[in-house]
């Protein structure tokens, strides 16, 4: 591997503490008691006794001034000015300690340890004078360090590809990257309290799968050795979870990844972690106001307010949200009624809209595509979007009142889906009919259409109480309540295309 030149000068700083006697790695605890945020908010001018701390972090940047220097300290929770004296530091004879180490072996982004006490400077900034410095880690790669010259800045670690792949950097460097992550577990947390505290039980479900349940999506297929059969990662937890309602768990959620096997994009990820609730004895009514009240208590907790700013557009979570069926904003959109019409009709509809359709699509997916082209960017505010008819909801009961419809909705947010939810059928016969209408559409080549779980099926026959269910997007989530407007910035690792061919060698 070939190194830069300030890859090797750290290397050499790196044998030069050895040389020293200095464990560059020490194995020890480091007894830290305090961090940088709690020191500031905590400083009290006026007390008679300096507070002494304990604190570690990465050095971030120095100002070397002779006998005595200030460093920023950068810890998990933000960053504060350290005052190091070469007197304090090396109080013994050996004053060539602190010009060696201090001035020469250490570089920014190192981990180290301040012992000492706090106090504000002339200038009035809240600084720890360090009275012992520890090494705890060098840095042997430089960090990108943004610099100024001139107005212009210079070093920044902006390119979306060397963020993503190197989100470790991106979280020391870029401002704000660390809130938006802070805010995802926050926004998890207090979902999860919601639910818990309404007493719906929190479950696990199987994610290799025998079967590709619960959603019409093209699913990552895998082999099991020893079993030899094909498995495939799930795409949803709705067939599990309905299976607990069916023996006797009242409500349950689980919050997990699903994978799906589909195209990427600001919007998409091949893994996605997603919210499923069932609650039994209860329709798509109730779950439309339990959701209006969910993501009100998750925008206050987030934002501290009810609004989320994403780009140009303020979005409110403030219930109630507007309700309109399906097939009346595709009225309302393009100036066609689709009510009662056949697949041949809607066909002849598509082409008017000069859209690009092929023969595998049935009724439920044409009418999706054209919702999807004309209709869903528009909703900014939150939306539901009601009564899908029968051929877009193989799982969902059919409509007490409307004819050819079902008790569907999906929440619209800043022109995306963010949830689906069904009043759920439980009818076993309707439901085995309503898998082999998905059959029949797998043979026509729809490589998303759903296959017939005949365990589900059974369990059916067994009883299903009247039950509500939803699935929220926990990525969408996050970018609507952080502002964020692709997923890979609410992603930890998103997914990426490897920087060398699998079969090649690091080494080379």
């Amino acid at each position: 591997m070939e190194l830069s030149d300030q890859e090797q000068f750290r290397r050499e700083s790196l044998n030069g503490l050895r040389e020293m006697g200095i464990d560059p790695y020490p194995a020890a605890m480091y007894p830290t008691n305090a961090f940088s945020d709690e020191i500031k908010d905590n400083f009290k001018d006026e007390a008679v006794e300096p507070r002494k701390v304990c604190i570690a972090g990465r050095l971030m940047s120095r100002r070397i001034m002779g006998k005595a220097s200030f460093i920023e300290l950068q810890d998990s929770k933000g960053r504060i000015q350290v005052y190091i004296t070469r007197d304090d530091i090396c109080p013994g004879e050996d004053k060539e300690m602190y010009n060696r180490v201090f001035k020469k072996l250490l570089d920014i982004g190192d981990f180290i340890g301040i012992e000492g006490f706090v106090f504000r400077t002339q200038m009035g900034e809240i600084t720890v004078h360090a009275q012992k410095l520890t090494v705890l880690a060098k840095s042997l790669r430089p960090l990108p360090i943004v610099k100024y010259k001139d107005g212009v800045a210079y070093d920044r670690f902006d390119d979306p590809d060397l963020r993503y792949r190197q989100r470790y950097v991106d979280l020391v460097v870029n401002d704000g990257v660390k809130e938006t992550f802070l805010k995802r577990s926050r926004i998890i947390s207090t979902m999860r309290s919601v639910l818990d505290a309404a007493g719906y039980t929190e479950v696990e479900t199987p994610i290799l799968q025998s079967i590709p349940g619960g959603a019409s999506a093209r699913p990552f297929i895998t082999h099991h050795n020893s079993l030899d059969i094909d498995l495939y990662c799930r795409i949803a937890t709705e067939l599990y979870l309905k299976r607990l309602i069916v023996g006797g768990f009242e409500g349950v959620y689980e919050i997990g990844k699903n994978f799906r096997n589909e195209g990427m994009d600001r919007t998409h990820n091949p893994e996605f972690t997603c919210m499923e609730l069932y609650v039994s004895y209860k329709d798509y009514n109730w779950m439309m106001d339990f959701t209006e009240s969910l993501l009100e208590k998750i925008c206050l907790a987030a934002n501290g307010c009810y609004e989320s700013k994403i780009g140009d557009n303020v979005v409110s979570f403030k219930a109630p949200y507007k309700r309109i069926p399906i097939l009346d904003a595709i009225k309302e959109k393009t100036g066609f009624d689709l009510n009662g019409k056949s697949e041949d009709e809607i066909r002849s509809v598509c082409k008017e809209l000069k859209m690009e359709i092929d023969p595998s699509m049935g009724k439920g997916k044409l009418i999706d595509e054209i919702f999807g082209e004309f209709c869903e960017g528009s909703f900014i505010q939150p939306t539901f979007i009601t009564d899908y008819p029968v051929e877009m909801s193989p799982l969902t009961k059919m409509h007490r009142s409307k004819p050819g419809l079902t008790e569907r909705f999906e929440l619209m947010v800043n022109g995306k889906e963010l949830a689906n939810a069904y009043s759920e059928l439980n009818d076993p016969i309707d439901q085995y009919e309503r898998f082999q209408d998905q059959l029949r559409l797998s043979q026509k080549g729809d490589d998303e259409a759903m296959f017939i779980d005949q365990d589900f099926v059974r369990a059916l026959e067994y009883g299903m109480p009247p039950t509500s269910g939803i699935g929220i997007g926990i990525d969408r989530l996050v970018m609507l309540m952080t502002g964020q407007q692709a997923i890979q910035e609410v992603l930890f690792f998103p997914q990426m295309k490897p920087e060398v061919p699998q079969n090649q060698s690091q080494e080379n």
